[in-house]
């Protein structure tokens, strides 16, 4: 499987910031997110997503991304892709104010917003459940919100950062929906479109009327005679374009 520019640099972000982090373990809090703090500490929305809480968080989170990255970021684009990965994180990281004072790290809010744009753009892709029962991705990801539902009221395991998966989930729902709106491809196109308004309608039987038949060739003023009989008995409707087109030319011209 190839590596796409973003998912690559972020696995290498993350590789990175865990070793320095496991090395001067005493900084992490500085890093850390706990919701309650976070108008002492700003920066923590971002930087959280980038600790974690030992090899396995990290591995199964960067398993994660490598598996479900690459097609995502493919699909939509660098620009949008990180973008949605970090929409995702931050909404994981305010989801997670209903935990306000337990401390939040991992990138697991970001990578649940992109499992649920592959389940979005790749619904019936077949993941491999333990590697061995084929799940289609929208499936399994429904379940995986299931269980972030579930244990964010508290029927889940403990040390598990429910809100931010959900937040995740959320995240990416909402710039899937609305994302694209703000793009500046898509506000090019909206000032582009020109502001037309409707034009006020005028019936072409007073245009028509006022075609002068005595300055008329002797055929076409039988034609004209002719069509205008055909009104009177029939209504405008009965024109066919050929008549139609005949009047608008010479009430155009006389």
């Amino acid at each position: 499987m190839f590596l796409t520019p973003w998912v690559k640099r972020l696995l290498l972000a993350n590789a990175i910031v865990f070793l320095v982090t496991y090395s001067l373990q005493p900084i992490i809090p500085f890093f850390w997110l706990v919701p309650a703090d976070v108008w002492k500490t700003p920066w923590t929305p971002i930087t959280y997503m980038f600790l974690h809480a030992g090899f396995g968080h990290l591995f199964f989170n960067m398993l994660t991304l490598f598996f479900f990255g690459p097609r995502v970021e493919e699909r939509m684009g660098g620009r949008r892709f990180i973008q949605l990965y970090l929409v995702a994180g931050l909404s994981g990281a305010a989801l997670s104010i209903l935990t306000p004072f337990v401390p939040i790290v991992g990138a697991s809010g970001a990578i649940f917003g992109v499992m649920w744009a592959f389940a979005h753009y790749f619904p019936r892709a077949q993941i491999l459940l333990w590697f061995v029962v084929p799940v289609p991705a929208r499936v399994l990801v429904l379940v995986w919100t299931g269980f972030a539902v579930l244990g964010g009221l508290g029927m889940g395991s403990g040390g598990v950062a429910h809100f931010a998966h959900l937040g995740g989930f959320i995240g990416a729902v909402l710039y899937l929906r609305f994302g694209d709106y703000f793009s500046p491809a898509a506000r090019f196109k909206r000032r582009a479109q020109p502001n037309l308004k409707p034009l006020p309608f005028v019936d072409p039987r007073e245009r028509w009327k006022k075609i002068d038949g005595d300055e008329m060739h002797p055929l076409n003023r039988e034609e004209l005679d002719r069509i205008l009989d055909k009104i009177s008995a029939s209504g405008v409707t009965s024109l066919n374009a050929k008549e139609r087109a005949f009047l608008d030319r010479f009430s155009a011209t006389h």
